[in-house]
């Protein structure tokens, strides 16, 4: 029997909303979030943080779970498909989906190799190898032992870092490979809450420290004069649109296995209500307040401009080894930082797969192994040249094209889906009112938001990346190779949607059946 004839979908209400959950709590929560409010005014960053949230955050959101769920009943649970549904004909429509197949994909390759190194650490640290690091500069030296760095060469990555990856690509396929419910589900419904059980446990631990107090007055501790700055305003923006993983086709992915009554409007609610009290209860009251406690204020600002990558693996590491019972609460950190890992990457996964059992008629298992062998080809050349290769792809596919995306996907949704119809499609089956004010913040002020976004983003830094500024001529070569990759995969992307849809047309793929109770959709259309 063909995958078309039983389609998948989510066994809880809870399970989705987990998952979704899960797709949206990831690293950026524990580390870019108090990296970012620490640079950006303190707690005065939370009044622009709170106004994205409204104006692009919960609307984006709540338009997201709309189409996923619209898309999914005619048998479609990628961009691609669900712009093909609602396009009435414009063939072009539907190739700006690419997008949602191509972003999700470049993500989750660099992605899953920065996961791993959170499992590695874990390991690690459990085994009692960092309580015999004294200095904090040994962290720096065990880091880059870990990658095998060696500057402007290929690294040579050691084996048992290699190991860690592989044990990290493995999991995450494994649980594409099982499906929805008993892939995805299950591993959300275990991985969340242990997720708040170990952040909790965490922040409790770091309040004991004598000054964490500080630490969190200095997090919070509002600082208004940085609120006429339009870069606070853009990074709130910013920081809002990573962690509610918007724009990227995975959330629009999970909500199209949903049933047609399924409310939208309250689980979509409470995914960014799980996901905003992750970020701002847990992850603002565990790194900065921690590397206060130890290291002071002055020291911890200096701290708070640089990566938040190295605040996982090298300060909070040190600040551990500095209390009693250091390696348990190391290792729950690395373990929370894996989990919150793995929750978000199998959600980018989710919708390469999707995309090939609808479109190209293929079982999950094929889908699964053929994405898994194209990662691991594409992580040789991200490992042995990171240094160059993952920068440049988090720059375009984070700060570029995810919020091209989240435009794109808006403006079909108002425009050629329609605002009126898109909205009725929001309430049908909603438990709860959704203000009608949204409805016009989705047709107005969250595309001018996404423009000014994109096009402050683009003047300031594109150009400047784009022209390789400030880099050494010696390390353009990689550089260059790195969007030649990209703009390969771009194109190979473009040509198999193609492909696609010519072979359903000549019937050698069977079209994507749609849900049984897809006639009883308003406005129907088949």
């Amino acid at each position: 029997m063909s995958h078309h004839q039983l389609p998948e979908r989510w066994a809880t209400k809870l399970g989705v909303i987990l998952a979704v959950a899960g797709s949206a709590v990831g690293l950026g929560n524990f580390l870019r979030f108090p990296t970012m409010v620490a640079q950006n005014g303190g707690g005065a960053f939370l009044i622009p943080y709170f106004c994205a949230l409204l104006l692009i955050g919960l609307p984006l959101m709540w338009m997201e779970w709309t189409f996923g769920r619209y898309g999914g009943l005619f048998g479609r649970h990628t961009l691609p498909g669900i712009y093909d549904v609602v396009a009435k004909g414009r063939r072009w429509v539907k190739y700006l989906g690419v997008l949602g197949l191509f972003v999700p994909f470049i993500i989750v390759v660099y992605y899953t190799y920065v996961e791993s190194w959170m499992l590695g650490y874990s390991i690690f640290s459990a085994l009692g190898h960092f309580s015999r690091i004294t200095e904090t500069a040994g962290f720096g030296d065990f880091l880059g032992s870990y990658l095998g760095a060696k500057d402007g060469q290929p690294m040579s990555v050691p084996t048992w870092a290699a190991l860690f990856l592989l044990i990290t690509l493995l999991a995450n396929f494994y649980v594409i490979w099982r499906g929805v419910s008993r892939g995805i589900e299950k591993l959300t419904r275990i991985a969340m809450p242990l997720l708040f059980i170990f952040a909790v446990i965490l922040v409790i631990r770091v309040l004991m420290l004598p000054n964490a107090f500080e630490g969190l007055a200095f997090l919070w501790k509002p600082d208004f004069s940085r609120l006429g700055d339009v870069k606070v305003w853009l990074a709130a923006a910013g920081q809002i649109f990573f962690t509610l993983s918007l724009g990227l086709g995975a959330i629009i992915a999970y909500s199209s296995y949903l049933g047609p009554k399924d409310d939208v409007a309250k689980s979509g609610l409470s995914a960014t209500a799980m996901n905003e009290g992750a970020e701002v209860l847990l992850g603002g009251s565990l790194a900065i307040p921690a590397a206060v406690a130890i290291f002071g204020i002055v020291q911890t600002t200096q701290i708070a401009q640089g990566s938040p990558v190295a605040l996982a693996v090298i300060t909070m590491p040190a600040i551990f080894t500095k209390i009693p019972l250091g390696e348990l609460f190391s290792t729950l950190w690395f373990l929370l930082l894996f989990i919150a890992g793995i929750t978000s990457s199998v959600s980018l996964l989710q919708p390469l797969v999707a995309f090939l059992q609808d479109e190209l008629g293929w079982t999950r298992r094929q889908a699964a192994l053929t994405l898994l062998l194209v990662t691991a080809a594409y992580l040789v050349p991200v490992v042995l040249w990171q240094q160059f290769f993952i920068d440049d792809m988090d720059f375009w596919s984070n700060n570029i094209l995810l919020p091209l995306g989240a435009l794109i996907e808006v403006l079909i949704f108002a425009f050629i889906f329609g605002i009126h119809r898109g909205w009725d499609e929001l309430k049908r089956g909603a438990e709860m009112h959704v203000p009608v004010i949204f409805k016009y913040i989705l047709l107005v002020v969250t595309p001018l938001y996404l423009v000014v976004l994109l096009g402050v983003w683009a003047v300031q830094e594109g150009w400047a990346k784009l022209t390789l500024q400030g880099i050494e001529a010696a390390h353009h070569p990689y550089i260059i190779a790195s969007r030649v990759v990209m703009g390969v995969i771009f194109l190979a992307m473009v040509l198999l949607l193609r492909v696609a849809w010519q072979r359903q047309r000549a019937g050698k793929v069977p079209r994507p059946t749609p849900h049984p109770d897809h006639a009883d959709i308003p406005c129907g259309m088949s």
